[in-house]
Order: structure tokens, then sequence, then C-alpha cells
């Protein structure tokens, strides 16, 4: 019997390729929580993916609340990058952790360790320091990146142009234009 594993996941085209791995050895259980995803349309779209996702695999989905008041609270203490992809990232790993008390799974990882614009050293140290009951599965997924961004485009999942908080959003207008 395969161990199992709860896999916090941000968006359906940053699980594709780390669920496709993670199956192969373990019972996948996946993990919706993002209280930093702004504003609630775009949190909406990502989980309509995640579920189509979550359907396509067979792989159960648990949904975590949409608590956008308890990461402002903590991220307004701290808003500079990168205080506030530290708070960020801590948010979701400790709920991350409780979820896996909770339902009994002795494994966790994240679909963060995807993305080439995660700052992986940053989640390795944070998940050392906040997952301290379960195994913490580090991959490092981001030499398939374009593998999974053409496989989101072939499934027609909803992808995002920012990580999803709203200083992202607002960094992301204001970068110069590259001549």
């Amino acid at each position: 019997m395969k161990p199992s594993l709860l896999l916090h996941v941000c968006c359906a085209p940053c699980a594709i390729i780390p669920v496709e791995h993670f199956v192969k050895e373990y019972n996948v259980t996946l993990y919706y929580y993002n209280p930093n995803i702004h504003p609630y349309k775009e949190y909406l779209d990502r989980l309509d993916s995640v579920r189509r996702l979550s359907d396509a695999y067979n792989i159960p989905l648990v949904e975590g609340p949409y608590d956008i008041h308890a990461f402002l609270k903590t991220i307004l203490n701290h808003p500079g990058e990168p205080s506030r992809c530290r708070d960020c990232y801590w948010i979701r790993l400790v709920k991350l952790e409780e979820m896996a008390e909770q339902m009994d799974i002795p494994n966790v990882s994240t679909t963060l360790l995807y993305s080439i614009y995660q700052k992986h050293d940053l989640l390795k140290e944070m998940a050392s320091k906040f997952i301290q009951k379960r195994t913490f599965l580090y991959e490092d997924f981001r030499n398939q990146f374009r593998k999974g961004v053409q496989i989101a485009k072939e499934r027609n999942y909803y992808r995002q142009s920012y990580c999803g908080c709203l200083f992202s959003n607002y960094d992301r207008y204001q970068k110069k234009p590259t001549r």
C-alpha cells in the first residue's frame, strides 16, 4: 500500500507536474488553501481549474477556507518582498501541516515547488522550520516548467500572470517596459 501525501495546490498549472510525479509513489490528496489570492474572482477561477484537475486525475480535493482577512492581517506587518513572501509561505505551510494532522497524513508537499517564480530556498527554509510533525517532501520541479505550461494550455486550465497576492498584482503593472 502506498503512503499518503497531502499536496498543497496553488493552481492547476503548477499542480500538473507534481501530481504526475507524486501519484507514482503516494496516495495523493490535494489541498487548496490560498488566502493570499486576490481578488476573490481570481481565487475562484483558480479553484475551478483545480477542481477540474482533481476530477481528471481522480484525486480527492480538500478546499480550505478563503481567509483573506487573516492573510492581510499577517502580511501588512511586513509588506516588502521577501518578508511578505515569507509570511505567505508560513500561513500556507502551517495550515498544510494542520490539515495533514487532522487527516492523519504523514507526508506533505506543495506545488509552489514547480514555479520558476517562487523562492525555493525560502520555501525549504520555511518548511524545515514549520513542518514539524510531518515529512516535507522537497522536489525541485522547475526544470519541467515549460512542459507543465504546455499541458495547462492544452487542457485549458486557467493560467494567471502573478502569484496571487494583491502586492504581486500591483507589482506586475509597475514594471518598466524593456526596449
